[in-house]
């Protein structure tokens, strides 16, 4: 398994051109409708700065929040934090796909740069659709014309079928930005690195999503080790075999993971190299935060515990490659950190080409205290990073294989 390189912004000429670019600037939002978390706007500043260098016209579009929901705004904030960012004019229309976002568009001239509304106002956003079905929606029927190339540049929307991630590419030669490329060069150093031993650290809350990828890379013989922290460790331990009290099994009820005990187990009789945690933090009914061997705790599991945290960050410490994903316990509470904090400063410590899976890992990076500027991949999206570790074909990149093959392989560009 291999992750396209797909032709990026680099390899084209966007002087004099209409440039859409997908984007993803979707963030936490606070009760006044201002932006609390502006780094994955900062992200783009490379891919959008290079194009406006370049001599493109540049549109922009991305989506914030679902219909509904309190995050769902209009994107007048995120195109004054763009221009912050960028330190250039940035044109900001109320408007997709009406005649102010036309107009727009065809008044836009050479290195300025114009970001349309929220893209989830129109309706056919929502809706999941192969490419094809896509290229043929209003959103894409409408702007389309008006460019010259689409650069996909959202790895975090990447696992959604939606017409601005898969009908563009169809309908326009279509290259990818720096944040795309960078996250498909960590793929595939994660999935094809011939350097050993290959470590993957995984944990959080989402389980089942993550039994997938164990059995991926087990299957494809990816994975030398496999560390398992949080929930999943949990679900693991009892999956082969160990001892667990009745206040670990009953959490694990309650959380509906029992069902997932039996997929576990057959991935584990399949020959996954997984390990458990030895230990755990677990909260008292009296309150007390104490640790204990796993196979003897008795209370709400909140951590893993120190000797765990040892024997985890020595085998990181040895690895060529570590690819970490979801926190090792309930990090929203600051007594809770310190078995994530833990593994991520091994990882930082270490000679190892580090993939971090973004998410509340991403987040405790600075906390760590170990500075690192080589060899360290951050990723943008969680739900595309364990799609794309689990096998599944993202449907961003079916959709950029397509635009390949119709413009690029026959040199129609």
């Amino acid at each position: 398994m291999e992750f396209t390189r797909f032709p990026t912004i680099d390899d084209v000429e966007l002087s004099r051109k209409k440039v859409l670019v997908r984007v993803d600037f979707n963030s936490p939002i606070d009760k006044d409708g201002k932006i609390m978390d502006d780094s994955r706007i900062r992200a783009h500043r490379q891919t959008l700065l290079t194009l406006l260098n370049r001599g493109a016209s540049v549109v922009v579009i991305t989506h914030q929040g679902r219909p509904g929901d309190n995050d769902f705004i209009t994107l007048e904030p995120h195109a004054e934090k763009l221009q912050e960012v960028l330190g250039v004019k940035v044109r900001f229309v109320s408007d997709v796909i009406g005649p102010a976002a036309s107009e727009a568009i065809r008044s836009l001239g050479e290195g300025e740069i114009l970001l349309l509304d929220n893209v989830r106002l129109v309706s056919e956003e929502l809706i999941e659709a192969e490419p094809e079905k896509h290229s043929r929606t209003y959103l894409v029927r409408k702007l389309s014309p008006l460019f010259d190339y689409f650069v996909f540049d959202a790895f975090a929307t990447a696992h959604r079928s939606q017409p601005s991630i898969v009908g563009f590419p169809v309908v326009l030669p279509s290259v990818v930005g720096y944040v795309m490329r960078d996250e498909l060069e960590a793929l595939n150093k994660s999935i094809l690195s011939n350097e050993s031993p290959r470590l993957f650290v995984l944990g959080g809350a989402k389980v089942r999503d993550t039994i997938k990828i164990i059995e991926f890379l087990t299957k494809k013989r990816i994975a030398d080790r496999i560390l398992t922290t949080g929930l999943v460790g949990l679900t693991f331990h009892v999956a082969k075999g160990g001892r667990a009290g009745k206040s670990l099994l009953k959490f694990l009820e309650e959380k509906g993971l029992t069902t997932l005990i039996s997929l576990a187990r057959r991935v584990v009789l399949s020959g996954a190299p997984v390990d458990t945690p030895y230990d755990v933090k677990v909260i008292k009914e009296d309150g007390r935060v104490v640790e204990e061997p796993i196979n003897t705790a008795d209370g709400i599991p909140v951590d893993i515990g120190s000797y765990t945290s040892l024997m985890f960050s020595e085998m990181i410490k040895e690895a060529s490659v570590v690819v970490m994903r979801g926190p090792a316990g309930y990090v929203e509470d600051p007594r809770f950190r310190s078995g994530t904090l833990d593994v991520l400063k091994a990882a930082l410590e270490s000679n190892a080409y580090v993939i971090i899976g973004g998410g509340h890992l991403g987040s405790m990076l600075e906390e760590v205290g170990v500075r690192r500027e080589k060899n360290l991949h951050v990723s943008t999206g969680g739900g595309a990073l364990l799609i794309a570790l689990s096998g599944e074909t993202l449907p961003a990149l079916k959709a950029l294989e397509i635009s390949y093959k119709k413009f690029f392989a026959g040199g129609s560009s």
